[in-house]
């Protein structure tokens, strides 16, 4: 009869223990898509913001030398691009949250 509670008891213990390391490890894994997403989405809006300036500049020569239209082209150009890739990263941020917030419910 002892054994029978200590048997009974060693597995409610395993299966406590077990739920709370599948929710802790659920957490980490959600923090991980999640900053994956984060760096992702920074990554592509450093490169638009790079991609921008450097047309920004060639647009600034442009004007400089009597091109209005190249210059004002050049600079759409450029701010189109950034927005893209903004786009872009956003989107790609709000899946990884998704996949993270699912993981969160349902560990």
């Amino acid at each position: 009869m002892d054994i029978r509670k200590t048997v009974a008891a060693a597995v409610v213990l395993l299966v406590i223990s077990g739920a709370v390391w599948a929710d802790d490890t659920s957490d980490r894994v959600a923090d991980r898509i999640d900053n994956r997403g984060d760096r992702i989405e920074n990554r592509l809006d450093q490169k638009g913001d790079r991609i921008d300036r450097r047309l920004d500049r060639r647009s600034d020569r442009a004007e400089a030398a009597g091109m209005d239209r190249r210059a004002i082209r050049l600079d759409r150009k450029g701010d189109r691009i950034d927005r893209r890739l903004d786009r872009k990263g956003r989107r790609i941020e709000q899946r990884h949250d998704r996949r993270a917030s699912r993981l969160r419910r349902r560990g």
